[in-house]
């Protein structure tokens, strides 16, 4: 596994994410030449080199020694691991002082984030935690664990809670818990909650538990794009049947299958710009509600099954910083 002692500036983070079903064998790499794209605003342009003795190494372009001073001031990035595994070509873990990123795929999306001065990502990772709240109390499975974000954020919140996580890589398991905290999550809290970490296909048949969830976390992405089984109904009818009564299912939809803009983005219908949220509209008719989440939160949707929750009562139920956001839910309306 390569390492580096150079601070790394990064231009903006593809917040894509996680979970990879694919059968390709690709042998791990040492490091990797590529762009990181790993900021809001680019400060520099560097890209990254191997060297004759492994080493990664940063090599400025022209630019950015003209913008080195200034960078200075920003925030500075390190890679503490390259590797890949049979079914990520590509895995980095790239650390600064305000957060730890995992990228996956030759599009070095970001997968999962640790914030370290803080337990907010400002991304879809936070509607995540908004779910304990509108469902009974019980499990709650998370298919596509990946490093473990939306663990975290739940634990946090409802140190009560058993978490149930799928990831398909076993090699993201290894760093997640070299590099992100995971054998924390996996001991029990004093209310007793805790996360039961299983590597193996999260849409399998036996990625269930005797009696159900009470509530599921779907992430499932690959190459930067949500694997296309979510995009059929009788996917989501499999998902439903591992909930128990009442249980809800909420989705990271991806974004739009064309360029949208906010502002086209605000009718009562305008969900049919993605995909997913389509399937699963024709799954759950008129047991669905949706969001997309603004530009500085990276324009996901996200869906929740089941009826629309009274949003008053969820607001004051959530974390304060939650108290907002779910009343941004809205149904799904069949046109």
């Amino acid at each position: 596994m390569a390492t580096s002692t150079s601070p790394l500036i990064f231009s903006p983070p593809h917040l894509l994410h996680r979970n990879r079903r694919r059968e390709a064998n690709p042998q791990p790499r040492s490091c990797t030449r590529a762009y990181l794209l790993l900021r809001r605003r680019v400060v520099s342009d560097r890209r990254l080199y191997c060297s004759p003795g492994g080493e990664v190494s940063a090599a400025p372009s022209p630019a950015a020694e003209q913008q080195e001073e200034a960078a200075k001031a920003e925030e500075e990035y390190t890679l503490l691991a390259v590797t890949g595994s049979d079914f990520n070509e590509v895995i980095m873990i790239i650390d600064s002082p305000a957060t730890r990123y995992l990228l996956l795929d030759t599009n070095r999306n970001v997968h999962s984030v640790l914030p370290k001065t803080g337990v907010w990502t400002n991304s879809y990772w936070d509607e995540f935690a908004s779910l304990p709240t509108v469902v009974p109390r019980g499990p709650i499975a998370l298919l596509g664990l990946g490093a473990g974000t939306a663990a975290h954020l739940m634990l946090k919140f409802y140190p009560w809670i058993q978490l149930v996580g799928w990831e398909i890589d076993p090699k993201i398991i290894e760093l997640s818990r070299d590099y992100f905290g995971l054998p924390d999550l996996e001991k029990t809290t004093e209310s007793g909650g805790s996360l039961s970490v299983h590597i193996g296909d999260a849409l399998s048949p036996s990625a269930t538990i005797e009696g159900g969830f009470a509530g599921i976390v779907v992430d499932l992405f690959a190459d930067g794009k949500i694997i296309p089984q979510l995009e059929e109904v009788e996917t989501w009818l499999q998902i439903a049947k591992k909930l128990m009564p009442d249980g809800r299912i909420i989705v990271n939809c991806g974004g739009a299958d064309a360029a949208v803009s906010l502002a086209d983005d605000t009718g009562p219908s305008s969900w049919v710009q993605n995909p997913t949220i389509k399937a699963l509209c024709a799954a759950f008719p008129g047991q669905l509600n949706w969001k997309r989440l603004s530009e500085k939160e990276s324009v996901n949707y996200v869906a929740l099954t089941g009826p629309l929750p009274d949003l008053d009562e969820w607001s004051t139920s959530v974390p304060s910083e939650l108290s907002t956001k779910v009343k941004q839910w809205v149904p799904c309306e069949l046109a």
